[in-house]
Parts: C-alpha cells; structure tokens; sequence
C-alpha cells in the first residue's frame, strides 16, 4: 500500500520535520511549548527538554542556514507556563551551536510570542528553494497572499492510522492549492494526540489551504529505516480500508 523514496524532491523527511535541501532549512511546526503544563499531572513531562534535544540533533544532523518554527512555537494562550523560557533558551542556544538563523512563524496559540521572543517573525515566510519559491505559513489563518510553488504548513496536526497504530504523518498533495503543491507537517511535539487523516475529508480540516483533501497523499518516516513511506492520496486511501 505504501512506496518507498523521495516523495517529494529537494525534501529529507524526519523525525516530524522537513529538511529543504537546495534552499538550506530545516522546517517544524507545532512544539506547543509549555503544553505538558495543561496536562493532568503535578510533575512536568520532560516534553520541552525532549524538544530540545531533538531539535538540536535535527540541527547537528543537516547544518542548516536557517531553522524555520511553522507556527505554534507556544502552546498557552494567556500565561507563560514554567520551563518555556528556559527551553526557548535552549533552542537558541542549540540554533546559534549550529550557527542557524531562527525565524518563528506565529500561530494562533503564540499569543505570548512578543513577550518570550525578540528574534524575526513573520506571518509567511517565503524563500527560494532552487527553482521553485516556497511560502512557510502556520496554516490557521486566511491563505497568504504570496504566490509560491509550495505552501509549507502546520495546524492540523495529520496523524495516519495503520494496523490500528496512530503514527505522525505529513501530508503532501501535488497542485492542490492555488495549483501549487501543499506539504502540512506533523506536531513536532509527541503530547499532541493528532487528528487521524484516514477518513478524512476536506471540510473535516481546520486550515483553509487544505482546498482538495483527496489529493493529499500521507507520508511517513520510517525511523528505523530512515527513509519516507508514501501512501496513496486520501482519495483512493479512504476506498482501501
């Protein structure tokens, strides 16, 4: 049911992040830092730390020119939950190491962010990835106006159920928004339950760029095998279960 390769060319799929080879940058969305304090629990989860640490190791691993956080960097909309200072420090830390430019795009839970981060923001930020222009937006708003060959999102946190295992996904879907290419990325945090995109359809999305989900195609990484599975587009994936 599932191919393996490079299913989408110029990107390295891992550990829920993107890699954009010819235009340098490492792309995550979703940490929801400070996200383990709403949980039910007196003890804080070691989330942060565990972001930290993978983000830094995502940052060794590809030596980026620049760390792009697609939206969402916080979780808690009115409060600054104890620890995201001190894990926002070590992201920084972790990106100047790496000597990487940061740059947040906000989403709709970084009602914080001006408080927490004086580094460069930006509602949709393009660059140019070889010969096609890439838009990274956090995907909750109205569609940017930006023209681009591929908008880069977050927000709905796609997840993909197999052999009744819930596993993060991307999703990516060839000229099916603005007759450009669409690729949404998982939550970068692992408290996140995510939304199983098996079933879905398109109005069952929360960001409007999702225009067509049936042209939306799952993707996987395979950690143990480091390489990315790709399943047929929801369309069809939806007949098959």
């Amino acid at each position: 049911m599932s191919a393996r390769g490079a299913p989408v060319g110029g990107v390295t799929f891992r550990d829920r992040a993107v890699y954009l080879e010819r235009a340098d940058a490492l792309v995550l969305a979703d940490t929801h830092l400070g996200r383990d304090e709403s949980s039910n629990v007196q003890l804080r989860l070691g989330e942060d730390r565990d972001i930290v640490e993978r983000v830094g190791a995502l940052l060794e691993r590809f030596e980026p020119a620049e760390l792009v956080v697609a939206g969402d960097l916080l979780h808690s909309f009115s409060s600054v939950p104890r620890g995201v200072r001190e894990s926002l420090r070590g992201l920084r830390a972790a990106a100047d190491e790496a000597d990487a430019r940061t740059v947040v795009v906000p989403g709709n839970h970084d009602t914080m962010l001006a408080e927490l981060w004086d580094g460069p923001t930006t509602a949709a930020y393009t660059l140019t990835d070889g010969a096609r222009e890439v838009c990274i937006c956090h995907g909750h708003e109205s569609p940017p106006e930006t023209d681009a060959d591929l908008y880069v999102v977050g927000h709905d946190h796609p997840t993909i159920e197999i052999e009744g295992k819930r596993r993060p996904c991307y999703l990516h879907g060839r000229g099916c928004y603005r007759d450009a290419d669409l690729l949404m990325l998982p939550s970068f945090t692992r408290l996140a339950a995510g939304s199983p995109v098996n079933g879905m359809r398109t109005t069952d999305f929360m960001s409007p760029l999702v225009t067509d989900a049936d042209l939306l195609r799952p993707v996987v990484h395979d950690a143990a095998a480091d390489e990315a599975l790709a399943f047929p587009p929801l369309g069809r994936f939806r007949e098959m279960l």
